[in-house]
């Protein structure tokens, strides 16, 4: 006797939820489609052609649609699109039990771990593609009680040996970190520099016991007090996607990494050649690593170590430039069960993009829909001479803004009074230029005459 199963779908924001229910069982699937990245995945181990990719090179420059389409009826709720996806798009339970927590079905391996050799610091927290990794430390200052007034010395910062780990920053305010000006996977240093202000300093010394490098110098009156400050690192691996950055930015070797795939990014330059990195932007759009840049020639380049091969990127290219192959899947153990010849085959499809399905071919086809043309889409004309009078703006307050004590400015005092101060300095810079600029136009007079 053949149970009858009852399927329905409903969509509620960028959730879409699927539902099979039988006399015994209620199956969900949960597709997030905000989360997902178009890596086709679920697409190539998919046993029954239920899923199918959207138009993925136009989401990857900005269409609001879903990457994969689900087909209700095809569906056979296996859960592979779950246990395999990079990125945790889909989540998939039956009764209540969430296919990842049991061990009868394998799924995919992505995680990192700190080892006995973390401190921890604070380096891999900001560089988490993912914001799966969260550092917390057991003291502050401010448990030592308020600022002593009145207490005159001196501190240093040897440049030479911090590594602007930023445990001083988070354990005191009167550090501060200047972040990078403009994020770069080949340096993942989030910060480029410490600065400290004195007015926010009583000279206690505590700071100098917790540098792991011993590069603080304090001069004054030693707090009478006993430190040993310990910190505490959580990563969620349900958000870590293993693309290993922790890992890279550590400077004490202390994250474990397993990434889920091992493979080939390869770059074809040929095709390349009709790539415009800044009009496009689609293989930095869907990168869950954001391991892309643009190099010194204009072209965009990729962190070999950084990338997880999960193919977004290359589903991404309409120029066809970017090849993604795959070598191996870091998965859970395939337990000897009834289906466990078919969780082989999803798992040989993620290698080769070929899944070995029933035959369909007496399947009755949709006709094709016809294509409905597009109205052309009228661009406004640019005004120049706006343009430019805009580019001048933007650069007279980036050269205020990569001063420090601007920057210093605008983190620590409340909006209206930074914009007033900022301003301000903005007033003096603007009225140096003009007065260089007439001093040499004055000398310039005196010379010809």
């Amino acid at each position: 006797m053949v149970m009858p199963l009852d399927k329905e779908m409903e969509a509620e924001g960028t959730r879409i939820r699927s539902v099979q229910k039988s006399q015994d069982s209620t199956k969900v699937l949960d597709y997030d489609y905000k989360k997902c990245i178009g890596c086709g995945i679920c697409v190539d181990l998919c046993p029954t052609r239920a899923l199918q990719k959207g138009p993925l090179i136009e989401i990857a420059t900005g269409l609001d649609a879903p990457p994969v389409l689900i087909d209700l009826d095809a569906c056979a709720f296996c859960g592979m699109c779950a246990n395999f996806c990079p990125v945790n798009a889909f989540s998939f339970r039956t009764n209540d039990l969430d296919i990842k927590d049991d061990p009868n079905y394998p799924r995919l391996l992505r995680k990192a771990t700190a080892n006995d050799r973390c401190l921890p610091c604070t380096l891999c927290e900001p560089v988490c593609p993912t914001d799966a990794i969260t550092v917390k430390f057991d003291h502050t200052r401010q448990d030592f009680g308020q600022l002593r007034e009145g207490i005159s010395g001196k501190i240093e910062v040897d440049k030479d040996k911090c590594n602007l780990c930023g445990i001083c920053a988070r354990f005191c305010p009167a550090f501060m970190l200047l972040d990078q000006d403009r994020p770069d996977p080949r340096n993942l240093v989030p910060y480029q520099q410490l600065l400290v202000d004195e007015e926010l300093c009583d000279y206690c010394g505590l700071c100098v016991g917790i540098c792991p490098e011993e590069a603080i110098r304090v001069e004054g009156e030693p707090l009478e007090a006993q430190l040993d400050l310990k910190g505490s690192i959580d990563v969620d691996n349900e958000k870590c996607i293993g693309c290993g950055r922790c890992a890279l930015v550590c400077p004490y070797q202390a994250m474990d990494v397993t990434r889920p795939f091992e493979g080939e990014i390869r770059l074809d330059r040929t095709n390349l050649l009709k790539c415009d990195p800044l009009g496009c932007h689609g293989c930095f759009n869907v990168c869950p690593a954001d391991c892309w840049y643009v190099d010194d020639q204009g072209r965009i380049a990729v962190v070999e170590e950084q990338c997880i091969r999960c193919g977004a990127c290359k589903n991404a290219c309409h120029c066809l430039g970017i090849d993604v192959s795959r070598s191996r899947v870091s998965h859970t153990p395939i337990l000897d069960t009834p289906w466990a010849s078919e969780w082989r085959d999803a798992i040989a499809s993620i290698l080769t993009g070929q899944k070995r399905r029933p035959d369909l071919s007496t399947t009755v086809v949709p006709p094709a829909m016809e294509k409905v043309p597009l109205p052309p889409i009228e661009v406004p004309k640019r005004d120049l001479e706006l343009l430019k009078l805009i580019d001048a703006q933007i650069r007279e307050v980036e050269a205020v803004m990569k001063k420090p004590k601007a920057r210093l400015i605008w983190e620590r005092s409340p909006v209206t009074e930074a914009a007033e101060k900022i301003g301000q300095r903005m007033m003096q810079s603007r009225g140096k230029a003009l007065a260089q600029a007439g001093s040499e136009e004055g000398s310039a007079g005196q010379r010809e005459g």
